[in-house]
């Protein structure tokens, strides 16, 4: 049972990142492929329709969390407090700027919320990325699984260790270019004329940026996680999603190459869910890894609920996880084609 939780919560913290991060790319990109206020409203026409829903997965995966796994919730709760109110407050951000740019006609007004929504866009894969660049390195746990940590010490990855160091920030950097490089695909899909041009031609050199990133950020979890990555060659889960994510790669290249806009996103989807599945069944069953001692891990074992809160969580969540690919399904099918700017006084 404890190994059907920890999947359920890759599955939904994947869902969240491949869903919010396409609009998190999106936002972060409107300001490069849309030139004026109609392109702009074209953009947010594409993500309006989903992006508010697929924050909701953020809930949903804390939501399974708090089930599965409380310990590691609340250790990672209390250690990452700062870090969680910058990403708290650049969500509500981002939903003010998406929601306020068009209460005003003035010029001004709207390139002052196009760039917040721009930056705060930008933030928040960074943010993510070095809290995963955190998970994978490990945080000082102390032997009753608490742990604090300061912004930074001396960035070298050892301890004592703070949020950002060289390694946390190289992998908030390849989420900010990988997420980026999503949310240009999306846009090529779902937009058409000069936005979805541009969109093109950032999504081809972002994901040449990915490809090359990739294995060098893997370079660098050899020297933080060696296990991690020895694990990584000798379990045959983290082999496969590995090939997921090296086939959404050619994906993405093909679909980009032959004009399939449908099939690049699909692979980009592929890649981020291959990494992300990859990186959990590699560094399972620990969800918390402690340095510099990691017999304190926090692990899926150690840090799970009891079988019987775990057997009851089984009784809802398939219907609820049924019932959100419904809606999600159906919000595609209503708003399939391409995304066109609303007129004025019309919202987005």
């Amino acid at each position: 049972m404890v190994e059907i939780w920890f999947a359920i919560a890759v599955v939904m913290i994947g869902g969240y990142v491949v869903l919010d991060g396409f609009d998190f790319g999106a936002g972060a990109l409107h300001l490069f492929v849309a030139r004026n206020d109609t392109e702009r409203r074209q953009v947010l026409a594409a993500i309006g329709p989903y992006w508010d829903g697929n924050e909701v997965w953020l809930l949903a995966s804390g939501g399974v969390l708090f089930l599965a796994f409380p310990k590691v919730l609340a250790s990672g709760l209390s250690g990452f407090y700062f870090a969680i109110f910058l990403v708290l407050w650049a969500l509500i951000l981002r939903g003010i700027a998406i929601e306020f740019r068009s209460h005003v006609e003035a010029p001004l007004w709207r390139a002052a919320w196009d760039a917040v929504f721009g930056v705060v866009s930008l933030a928040l894969p960074l943010l993510f990325g070095a809290a995963l660049g955190n998970l994978v390195r490990g945080v000082p746990l102390s032997s009753d699984g608490w742990f604090t940590l300061a912004l930074f010490t001396d960035f070298s990855a050892r301890p004592p260790v703070g949020i950002l160091d060289w390694y946390t920030i190289a992998a908030g950097a390849f989420a900010v270019v990988a997420i980026v490089a999503h949310g240009a695909t999306f846009l090529v899909w779902k937009t058409d004329a000069a936005v979805q041009a541009r969109s093109r031609r950032a999504a081809i050199t972002l994901y040449a940026m990915v490809a090359i990133l990739w294995p060098l950020l893997t370079l660098a979890t050899w020297f933080v996680n060696r296990p991690m990555l020895t694990a990584a060659v000798s379990r045959p889960l983290s082999l496969l999603a590995l090939l997921v994510a090296v086939a959404g790669l050619a994906a993405v290249a093909a679909g980009l190459r032959r004009h399939r806009e449908l099939m690049s996103f699909a692979g980009s989807a592929a890649f981020i869910l291959g990494i992300l599945a990859a990186t959990a069944a590699s560094i399972f069953p620990v969800m918390l890894r402690a340095i510099p001692d990691e017999a304190l891990s926090l692990t899926a074992y150690n840090a799970s609920a009891g079988p019987g809160s775990l057997r009851a969580g089984m009784w809802w969540w398939p219907a609820g996880f049924a019932l959100a690919l419904v809606y999600l399904a159906t919000l595609f099918a209503l708003h399939r084609g391409k995304a066109a700017a609303a007129r004025q006084g019309e919202g987005y």
